[in-house]
């Protein structure tokens, strides 16, 4: 049985029973909820962040919270908090799933210098000479006091998230708890989107048979975090 949102104007109402049409479904009370979740690693055996990839299933995650809200019509959306997930719509199924990590890291393999199993000879990236950032600096040198440093965006934000940047010791750790992890963040690109939204119809969310929302972790194993907002009719 199929079923769908129809939004009518009262000038249309009014129309309609003037014509002795038949009524638009009535929508209930809106619904507006946002919910931050964390989503745990798969990963049981050896939970050490490695810049593997990981694929999540977040479909009995954002059924559950559909349940519990109620709503009965409307959208819900899921995004990723992070620079190094994608979330996409696909089949969730495990040797898929290995298939999808295979060919990523051959589509954007790991950085030399990465404690990826999977780097490779040869292959650098620039956002992984961590030794010039987070500044712009004209030359090539990695001295936190050379006089052609300049501030950046990065710089900035460094600052925001109290790392003070300008500080040699303070540098010196910032830089020490940076990943080298370029890649992760190229694959986010080309392995999806940021977020996705999902028609709800009779408080189902409106799949294919084989559809899941998946996260795809490219920088794990690690537990990460989604939003996700339902908008809609209770």
């Amino acid at each position: 049985m199929s079923s769908k949102l129809i939004v009518v104007t009262d000038a249309q109402q009014q129309q309609q029973q003037q014509q002795n049409l038949p009524k638009s479904p009535i929508l209930g009370e809106p619904i507006c909820v946002y919910h931050q979740v964390e989503i745990p690693t798969s990963e049981t055996d050896n939970p050490i962040p490695r810049q593997a990839i990981f694929v999540e299933d977040l479909t009995p995650t954002l059924q559950k919270l559909l349940d519990e809200s109620g709503m009965v019509n409307g959208l819900l959306t899921v995004i990723s908090r992070h620079t190094t997930t994608s979330i996409t719509i696909n089949e969730w199924e495990s040797r898929l799933t290995q298939d999808i990590a295979e060919t990523l890291l051959n589509l954007v393999p790991p950085d030399e210098r990465s404690i990826s199993p999977a780097s490779r000879e040869g292959v650098t990236y620039k956002h992984n000479d961590i030794h010039f950032r987070p500044f712009c600096d004209d030359s090539d040198s990695d001295d936190s006091n050379s006089n052609n440093k300049k501030d950046s965006e990065e710089a900035q934000r460094c600052r925001e998230n109290g790392w003070n940047v300008d500080d040699p010791v303070q540098l010196q750790a910032w830089r020490e708890q940076e990943p080298i992890n370029s890649h992760s963040h190229l694959l986010s690109i080309l392995a999806g989107s940021s977020s996705e939204s999902i028609p709800i119809v009779d408080s189902q969310m409106v799949l294919g048979t084989w559809q899941s929302v998946l996260m795809i972790d490219l920088d794990g194993p690690r537990n990460r975090t989604v939003g996700v907002q339902l908008m809609g009719y209770l």
